[in-house]
């Protein structure tokens, strides 16, 4: 049975991805699992994604609004949430926090900041499974 999250599965979530991390971002398309390697970072129960609102994962998302993601001995469920255009003023606190993380690659032409389909996805885990130093964490979220 899942536990709420603890001070201590807090802290090892926000050590591991409280940072720019590679994590696989999961959706479903026509009934089958698509998966692809996202730039994601963690926050408060929540992983954060600069995307693109035309991508494929945002389109499956759309149609199917459930998400996987994985990495870093974490495996999790999430509810995915289109935060809209990374510049609009709602998103300007996580934004400047989501620029400065991703800093190393943010300005090597992937994100066009004029283009308004540049997006903020959040991904507000619902349950997942940690592991650190030999224990297995079951963790609600909600």
């Amino acid at each position: 049975m899942a536990e709420k999250l603890s001070p201590e599965t807090a802290r090892i979530m926000a050590e591991r991805f409280g940072k720019d991390t590679l994590i696989a971002l999961a959706t479903v398309s026509d009934g089958e699992p698509q998966v692809r390697t996202v730039n994601g970072y963690y926050e408060d129960g929540a992983f954060y994604v600069l995307t693109y609102a035309l991508s494929g994962k945002m389109l499956q998302l759309e149609k199917h609004p459930r998400a996987a993601v994985c990495g870093e001995w974490f495996t999790g469920h999430g509810l995915p949430e289109n935060l809209g255009y990374i510049l609009d003023e709602r998103n300007a606190e996580i934004f400047a926090k989501l620029r400065e993380v991703f800093a190393g690659w943010y300005g090597n032409g992937h994100i066009v900041e004029s283009d308004r389909n540049n997006v903020i996805l959040k991904i507000r885990l619902t349950d997942g499974v940690l592991f650190a130093h030999g224990i297995r964490y079951d963790i609600d979220f909600t």
